[in-house]
Parts: C-alpha cells; sequence; structure tokens
C-alpha cells in the first residue's frame, strides 16, 4: 500500500478520481482536519485551501529516509564540517541541478538556510542598507514585500498584467523608472507566486540585461522550482551574464510537501555575499536540521517518480479547478497557473468587494486574502489546489454558496 493509501478512504475516497500510484486522490476529510499543521488546525470547520501546503502525504522514499535515520539511533552531531558545515543537499543540490536543468553549479558555492525567507532576508542584509531600492514583481508573496518593509528598504513595483493570454509585466516602464529611482538588488520570485506565472527564457533575459544595465544584484527565490507544467524550470543564474550577480536560494518544501523541516540551500553566485556570509558569526543563523537535510536528500535522490505523478496530478487539478470555475462561478476571472499549485482569482466581477476571503470563509471555505499580496491583491484570492479531486471539486461548490457580506466598519 502507498503511504497515502495508509489513510484510508474515508468521506471522499477515491470514487470516479482514482487513487493511483500513490493515493494522491485517497484522502480522508477527518484525517486532514486532525493534522496538528497550521494549513488544518487553524480552521478545522473549514475547508482549507490557504497555506501552500498540499494536503498529500510526502514521498514514501522521504518517509522511508526518516525512519532509517531514527533507526540508526544517532541524533547527535552530523559530521558535515566545522565551523561552517555544509550538509550532504548542497552536492546533490549542485547534481540536480546539471541533470534537472542544465545547470552547472560549483557545490563549493552553495550554501544552507533554515528557509528560503531567511536566506533572502540575509542577502537583503548583507548587500543593501535601508532606503535602497529594491525591485518587485507584485502581486507578491508576502513574506517577500514583508520582508522590504520591515528592513526599510524601497520597493519598486513590477505590476503584474493578467488576462486571458498571460501574465504581463511592463519593462519598458520599469526602466524608465530605474533612470530617475535607482535600486540596487531585484528580487524576484520565480516561479511566480500568486500568479503562477512561469518566467520564459526571453523575459529572464530581459530581466538579466536591465540588471547589467543598472548594476542590480538578483536575488531569486525558485522554490517552486519543479512546479512547472508548460516547460521544464530555467534558473536565472543560467542566463548568460547573470552567474556572478544572482543568489538562487531553492527547497524541495513545496514540490515535496517538507515546509515543516525547515530547510533551503542557496547558490551565491558573487563572490563578495560568499565572503559576507563566511565572515557572519558561525552561530548567528542557527544549523540545519538533521532530519531536514535526510528528507532533502531524498527527495532530490529519489523522489523524481512520486514527482512526476504529483505533477500530472496537479494538472489535472488546474484543469478541474478552471472548469468547475467556469461552470460554478461563471463570473470569476482566473487564467490556469502555469506553475505552482496555486490559482490566482479576481473575484472582482462577483461583487464581493474589496475582501472576498469573507464572504468564502462564511460559507465554510478558507483562502488566502489577496490583500496580503498587496495593493492589487484587493478583490482577489488564492486558492491551493494540491489536494484530491472529490475535495477539490467540494471547495468549488461551496465557494458557490457565498453571496456580498456587509463592508466593515
Amino acid at each position: 500500500m502507498s503511504a497515502a493509501g495508509e489513510f484510508g478512504s474515508g468521506e471522499f475516497g477515491s470514487g470516479e478520481f482514482g487513487s493511483g500510484e500513490f493515493g494522491f486522490d485517497d484522502l480522508d476529510l477527518e484525517w486532514l482536519r486532525a493534522k496538528p499543521g497550521a494549513k488544518w488546525h487553524q480552521h478545522p470547520e473549514r475547508l482549507n485551501a490557504w497555506v501552500a501546503d498540499m494536503d498529500v502525504p510526502p514521498p514514501p522514499v522521504v518517509l522511508d529516509a526518516l525512519r532509517a535515520c531514527l533507526d540508526r539511533a544517532d541524533l547527535g552531531y552530523p559530521d558535515w564540517g566545522y565551523p561552517r558545515p555544509q550538509s550532504p543537499a548542497t552536492r546533490v543540490f549542485a547534481a540536480r541541478c546539471a541533470r534537472r536543468y542544465g545547470w552547472e553549479v560549483d557545490p563549493s558555492e552553495v550554501v544552507d538556510f533554515c528557509d528560503v525567507v531567511q536566506g533572502v532576508q540575509t542577502v537583503l542584509h548583507l548587500a543593501t542598507l535601508p532606503g535602497d531600492g529594491v525591485v518587485l514583481h507584485t502581486p507578491s508573496y508576502p513574506p517577500l514585500w514583508r520582508s522590504l518593509r520591515d528592513m526599510g528598504r524601497r520597493q519598486i513595483d513590477v505590476p503584474a498584467r493578467v488576462d486571458a493570454a498571460g501574465v504581463h509585466f511592463d519593462y519598458d516602464e520599469l526602466e524608465r523608472r530605474l533612470r530617475i529611482e535607482p535600486a540596487v538588488a531585484l528580487l524576484l520570485c520565480h516561479p511566480h507566486n500568486p500568479t503562477g506565472h512561469r518566467f520564459p527564457v526571453d523575459e529572464l533575459v530581459r530581466l538579466v540585461q536591465i540588471a547589467e544595465r543598472f548594476d542590480l544584484l538578483i536575488i531569486s527565490d525558485e522554490i517552486h522550482a519543479d512546479l512547472t507544467f508548460d516547460a521544464v524550470h530555467v534558473p536565472i543564474a543560467s542566463i548568460a551574464g547573470a552567474a556572478d550577480r544572482t543568489v538562487s536560494i531553492h527547497s524541495a518544501s513545496k514540490a515535496f510537501n517538507l515546509a515543516g523541516m525547515r530547510h533551503a540551500v542557496a547558490h551565491v553566485g558573487p563572490e563578495r555575499i560568499r565572503r559576507a556570509l563566511h565572515e557572519l558569526p558561525d552561530h548567528l543563523l542557527g544549523a540545519i536540521n538533521l532530519l531536514a537535510a535526510e528528507a532533502t536528500v531524498a527527495a532530490w535522490t529519489d523522489g523524481d517518480a512520486w514527482l512526476d505523478a504529483v505533477l500530472v496530478h496537479l494538472e489535472r487539478n488546474r484543469s478541474m479547478f478552471a472548469a468547475l470555475l467556469a461552470e460554478r462561478l461563471p463570473l470569476a476571472r482566473h487564467r490556469p497557473p502555469a506553475a505552482t499549485y496555486l490559482a490566482w482569482v479576481d473575484c472582482r466581477p462577483m461583487g464581493l468587494g474589496d475582501e472576498p476571503v469573507r464572504a468564502f470563509r462564511a460559507v465554510g471555505v478558507e483562502l488566502s486574502d489577496g490583500n496580503d499580496f498587496g495593493p492589487l491583491g484587493a478583490g482577489h484570492v488564492r486558492v491551493n489546489l494540491a489536494t484530491s479531486g472529490a475535495i477539490l471539486d467540494r471547495i468549488v461548490a461551496t465557494m458557490a454558496t457565498a453571496e456580498p457580506l456587509p463592508p466593515h466598519h
């Protein structure tokens, strides 16, 4: 039996969807509601499609690796070097980049972080100063724009325009703005959260040209790199001219559902940033958990069969969600994501006001509030599609019962 199948079919079962090899459609609602994690524990009475965790269990190879580590009964200090250790995941990451993306990475230039946002904030701290301009595509994953706000950096927006043809950013306007409003860094979310945009090669080339022209450090959050549907992910650091000015931060957490393991790695291209990291006090950023590194290594070494299967499942869910919206919420505007398992839905034509999340919450569905992603998120919600087909069907059916609520007073 697969790891997912161990949890039973419960209320939804596999039904018309079929559980498949890994049981992605074999989810039990009561099991989900009993989990202690934030996604279901905070709102157990609702259908939860908000925080970016998958509902399916992690790959069996990861669970097996963790059990094997516990069976060895050695949870002491790992032998990863001292005083600045590199977990085995740094070497596995370099090998995976070559195999999956055709991107050659020097393992000695890869460092561990406890999560992607720690890596982003650390590089911002080392390479920028309060008041410095940082370019950011908007709407934005909340921890990115909040990092800029909390660290006193000046945000220079590249606003998205979303239509039936895709997600568009005006780089001519960005260049005009940079001529009068200098910046020192570009903070990129690639693929983009929340719009699900996958930056194609020509767009990455344009971004690198802008970075060269205005001497911008590129900090690229590539946590969703393995969750692309239409083409293989292209790391921005693999674009000509980018490597020496780019810090690329990756993690197994999204693609393999390991967010609670708290582990990320970064390829640090600029020598000055590597030197600055080395000069930090050796315990300032904490240390990587032994089990987190074991999970990452297992996922990146032996998890591709599971990843291939979950991508098929997610691709079906994104098509299914689009069809269900068209049928049950025809006024909602939505373009299926080219990457991630997150759907960005414009609810403004539905008359639900600037906070449609309130109307959906009132009928029993918890979504991510578009306003958390910045001003462009007003009237939007972000929907997590990484669940079973039956639960996704029920989520949309319940959303369709929402009605406008009185405004806040």
